[in-house]
């Protein structure tokens, strides 16, 4: 059986993204809310597939969009958090003005 467009779509943009394209994995469910994309990649792929403040990550979303709206349907896109994926550290909050002024007092 074909796998239905949007889904093929999905899978092409992202395995011409990432590094591992063999482990992108997409599942497919439709309600009566619409269609439901579930992407799942590797780990060392989060990164590239998020983008800058999550840019590449809305852009896949518009373009499913698109392809949605040419077919009468809502599709939607959920990425799954790889297993054992450990949450990135914070940065250090910023420093006070003060501390900024006595560094640079010292140069």
């Amino acid at each position: 059986m074909a796998k239905p467009v949007d889904q093929e779509f999905l899978e092409y943009l992202v395995k011409s993204i990432v590094d591992h394209p063999d482990d992108v994995k997409v599942d497919r469910k439709v309600d009566e809310m619409g269609v439901l994309l579930d992407l799942r990649v590797n780990q060392e792929d989060m990164g590239m597939l998020i983008g800058r403040q999550g840019s590449t990550a809305k852009a896949l979303r518009t373009l499913l969009r698109i392809v949605g709206a040419r077919h009468n349907a809502r599709v939607n896109l959920k990425i799954e958090e790889p297993e054992g994926a450990a949450p990135r550290p914070r940065r250090e909050s910023p420093r006070n003005m003060d501390e900024v002024v006595e560094d640079l007092k010292q140069l």
